[in-house]
This record gives structure tokens, C-alpha cells and sequence, in this order.
């Protein structure tokens, strides 16, 4: 395999999937722009509904280049081809409630029948969540894009649900899939390094139009301390737990679609809500953020920390006990920081976020002195 190469035997993410992800890079800041400008209860709903068909059409396109050799002419063309399918869905988005409703819906309809036409050779394709994509969930986002915006809500709703729902109605015609275990989580952690990236812009991009004071420079360094931390949370620890789930599962159709394709849905939510609070505070941290700003930083670290607690039950079945209680006492702060300054809530939850990193470094570092000399557990508290 070329690209990012394959080592003995050990399949790796090919240059025509990073490129393609470049695609994503910038669908996310659409996203999270339409996030920014209706950050209310409604504007989160229409955001999430916008944001499922980018992901699946993300996740449609690994999953198949992680059952397949994908290295070939024909592949990187299709590959590209999705590519365009998503640059067209994420000029659309923020639009999407207005005129480019049907756009969106077509584009993604497009892509989901570019993905089923790499898969046809499979027999039976169509009876799975790739036939689901271009037979029910693709006409009714170009159903939906034609109505207002209620009717439309509930069709895109749906549609969500029903690509969502694919993988458990067709899981035991995916039984037999076989997943590569390596190629799944390296994807999986790629996407979400993408969303990380989005915090970063969402700090750079307000403070580069800041007078950069003392009280900004100091949201800054906050901020950047919460995108770290929340980088640590996952790469440090997560990654490797996740990519040890998938090569001992007795069932890895089970891994993938409960670990990664719903938990790094969460995951990435979370980071998109947190980039956005971002944009909210950096830019003027002495004021008073509000409740809708307030939600989107301390409820999209609540929800990635939570996210874990699920995915560690899914893989061990064991519980994350110090990120579950992180999240507890980041919720618990949320309600106390509406009326204070941006600055105290960015530094709130920054202290939070490097005081459970300390805390599960420690735990990690003396489970592996107890090993006497084995390598760590795996996971540590994830």
C-alpha cells in the first residue's frame, strides 16, 4: 500500500484518505459556523442534524477503504469523487435552513452512491447500511431540502436516525465483515484530531482580532490548556486502549460500531461545542459569557469526558471512574459560571482538565510499578 505505507502486513491510512480528510477539515469549521451564529437549543438541534450526514459520509468512506484494498486508480478516483461529494455538502451548510437545503441532500445522496458503486462486487451489498445511504436516507435529505424548515427538521431527523440505526438493524449481515484492526482506530483518532484542529482556529481566529492585553493572552494560554488537555484525554490514553479493543474483541463488528462510529460521534460533538465556546470567550474574556455560551464550552467537555466512560463500558466493561467524575464536576461548575467572567471559566475548566490528567498519569504510572517492569495497562483510566 502506498501513501502513509503498510508495515508487514499491517494495513496503514493511505495518502488519498488524508487528503480526503482535508475535505473535512473544512466541512467542521462550516459546522461549527453555523454553531456559532445559533448556539441556542434549536440552533444545536439544526447543527447536529446538518452535522450526522458529513460524519457518515465520513465513516461510509472508511469503512470501506478499511475492508478493501483501497490503493488502486480506480479507488482514489472514487475516493476523490466522495471528496467532492463532501467539499459541495459543506458549501451547503450554511445554508442548509434556507436555499441550499436540496444541495445539501443531493450531495450526500451523490456520495452514497458513489460508496455503494465501490462496494457492488460485495454480494448483498445493498442490503446494508451502504443501500440504506442511497435508497432511503439520501432521497430524504433532497425530500427534506425542498420543504420548510419544520417538515424539514423532521425528514433530516429521520434521515439521521436511519443511518444511524443501519449498522445495529444490519448487524448480523455485518458479522462477517472482516474490520482490520490497526487501520479502523488510526482513522477514528485522525478525524478527531481534525475536530481538535477546530478548537485551535476557534481560539486563533478571535484572538488574532483581540488587542492581545494581559486578561487576552491569558485566554489564550486557558484555552489552548483545555484543547491540550482535551488532546491528552485521547491520545494518550484512549487511542491505544481503543486499537487493543479492536484486535482482542471476540466480536469487532460490535467495537467498531459502538466504540467508533457512535462514540466518536460524541466525541467529536463535544470537541465542535467546545471550539465554539472558544469563539465566545477569547474575544472578550472580561465579560459574562451567558447561558447558551456557557453550555456549549462546559457541556461539550462534559459530553467528551461522559463519551469515555461509555466507550470504556463498551470495550472492558469496566468503569472510568475518574473521567465520569470529571464530567460530574464540570456540569456541576456550568450552572456558577454564567454570571462570571469568560477568563474565570475558561481557568475553571482548564484547572479541571489538568488536574485529571495529573491525577490518571499518576494512577497509570503506579499500576505499571506494580507490574515490575511489565508495560502499563493499557488504557489506563479511560
Amino acid at each position: 500500500m502506498g501513501g502513509a505505507g503498510e508495515l508487514a502486513g499491517e494495513k496503514r491510512v493511505t495518502w488519498a484518505e488524508l487528503y480526503f480528510d482535508l475535505v473535512f477539515v473544512f466541512a467542521i469549521t462550516q459546522v461549527s459556523g453555523l454553531l456559532h451564529h445559533h448556539h441556542d437549543g434549536i440552533g444545536v438541534v439544526r447543527a447536529l442534524v446538518v452535522f450526522v450526514p458529513v460524519y457518515w459520509c465520513w465513516v461510509g468512506t472508511t469503512v470501506q477503504a478499511n475492508i478493501r484494498d483501497v490503493d488502486t486508480a480506480r479507488d482514489r478516483l472514487g475516493i476523490l469523487s466522495v471528496g467532492l461529494t463532501g467539499l459541495v455538502m459543506a458549501l451547503a451548510v450554511p445554508g442548509a435552513w434556507e436555499g441550499r437545503g436540496v444541495l445539501l441532500g443531493a450531495a450526500y445522496w451523490a456520495a452514497r452512491i458513489v460508496l455503494l458503486l465501490l462496494l457492488v462486487r460485495i454480494p448483498g451489498v445493498w442490503r446494508g447500511p451502504y443501500g440504506v445511504g442511497v435508497l432511503v436516507s439520501g432521497p430524504l435529505l433532497v425530500a427534506g431540502g425542498l420543504l420548510p424548515e419544520g417538515p424539514r427538521v423532521v425528514l433530516w431527523g429521520l434521515a439521521a436516525l436511519c443511518d444511524l440505526s443501519a449498522p445495529v438493524v444490519f448487524r448480523r449481515r455485518l458479522a462477517n465483515v472482516a474490520y482490520h484492526p490497526a487501520h479502523m482506530p488510526e482513522r477514528f483518532a485522525l478525524f478527531l484530531l481534525v475536530a481538535l484542529g477546530e478548537s485551535i482556529v476557534g481560539i486563533g481566529a478571535t484572538a488574532a482580532a483581540a488587542r492581545l492585553d494581559a486578561a487576552e493572552l491569558l485566554a489564550v494560554t486557558a484555552a489552548f490548556t483545555i484543547s491540550a488537555g482535551l488532546w491528552w484525554q485521547y491520545f494518550v490514553y484512549a487511542a491505544d486502549a481503543m486499537r487493543h479493543a479492536v484486535e482482542v474483541a471476540d466480536s469487532r463488528r460490535d467495537v467498531v460500531r459502538r466504540v467508533f462510529q457512535y462514540g466518536h460521534l460524541a466525541l467529536v460533538a463535544g470537541v465542535i461545542a467546545v471550539a465554539v465556546g472558544f469563539g465566545e470567550t477569547v474575544a472578550d474574556p472580561r465579560r459574562a459569557l451567558g447561558a447558551g455560551s456557557v453550555a456549549l464550552l462546559y457541556g461539550g467537555c462534559g459530553l467528551y469526558l461522559l463519551t469515555f466512560g461509555y466507550t470504556r463500558w463498551m470495550m472492558f466493561r469496566s468503569v472510568a471512574t475518574t473521567r465520569i467524575g470529571a464530567a460530574a464536576v464540570v456540569l456541576a461548575l456550568a450552572p456558577l459560571m454564567v454570571r462570571w467572567p469568560a477568563i474565570t471559566a475558561l481557568v475553571s475548566l482548564a484547572v479541571v482538565l489538568v488536574a485529571l490528567n495529573v491525577v490518571e498519569h499518576l494512577r497509570v504510572a503506579r499500576a505499571a510499578a506494580r507490574e515490575l517492569g511489565v508495560e502499563p495497562v493499557v488504557g489506563g483510566s479511560v
